[in-house]
């Protein structure tokens, strides 16, 4: 069995289209998307093209998620920057009842058994947490109270946008990276499982897909087009900041 692990697409259509293609190409039997489907420019159309699917798919909430359903649900903790509330509110507003309740059942990790690989844990940022940061440079030390009682041998990450295979003790532990605003190199990075692992990325179409999203209403479609999109923040630069607000 082949599983293709998709995270923090953030409403890039365009990036989950080419990923979607290669993914059929590599002959994935399931597909695992990892949380963080929104907030983004095209909210709905990338909910609807996950349903749409006839691959079988399972999904997971991020944090990005949730703070969605907390600003439908009216019970925003006022814990996001400004910048990041004007985005959650906008998607908030494109969602009806039923794509609530939709995110609402997505679980917040999924385990499943891949052959050759074992038992292998699904979750956004940390098997504890949805907000919990770490890379591949965070110490050894600080992570192993994170994973302890984990019984899967694989746990699958995102979050960071910066993929990384590692191991925290005896548990390997991959980061996916992220399908719409990946850091470093510009394109769509992805994860396939089994019967070993590969870090995929998936070159596509950059300025049209910056078109397609400064043609939406989304508040902050120049700024993606420009920043996720067409000019990623480098590794280097991401890595440096998250070190400031990785686990002590």
């Amino acid at each position: 069995m082949r599983v293709a692990a998709i995270y923090d697409i953030h409403g890039n259509l365009p990036a989950l289209e080419a990923v979607l293609r290669e993914i059929r190409q590599a002959g994935v039997d399931r597909i695992v998307v990892g949380g963080d489907v929104l907030p983004g420019p095209m909210p709905r159309e990338t909910i609807a093209r996950l349903l749409d699917l006839d691959i079988p798919v399972q999904l997971i909430q991020g944090n990005g998620d949730r703070a969605v359903l907390e600003a439908m649900a009216g019970t925003e903790t006022g814990a996001l920057p400004e910048q990041a509330r004007e985005a959650v509110h906008w998607v908030a507003r494109q969602l009806d009842p039923g794509q609530e309740r939709l995110l609402a059942s997505w679980p917040k990790t999924l385990q499943v058994t891949i052959p050759g690989l074992g038992e292998v844990l699904f979750c956004h940022a940390t098997p504890r947490n949805d907000t919990e940061v770490f890379t591949r440079l965070t110490p050894e030390d600080r992570l192993l109270p994170v994973f302890e009682g984990v019984k899967a041998s694989v746990v699958v990450c995102g979050h960071t946008h910066m993929q990384f295979d590692r191991m925290i003790g005896r548990i390997r532990v991959v980061n996916a990276g992220s399908v719409g605003m990946p850091f470093g190199e510009p394109g769509a990075d992805w994860l396939l499982l089994g019967p070993n692992f590969q870090l995929r990325h998936t070159p596509y179409d950059l300025h049209g897909a910056a078109e397609r999203i400064r043609a939406t209403s989304y508040p902050q479609a120049q700024e993606f087009a420009d920043r996720e999109v067409l000019q990623p923040r480098s590794e280097k630069e991401m890595l440096e900041l998250f070190a400031k607000a990785e686990l002590r």
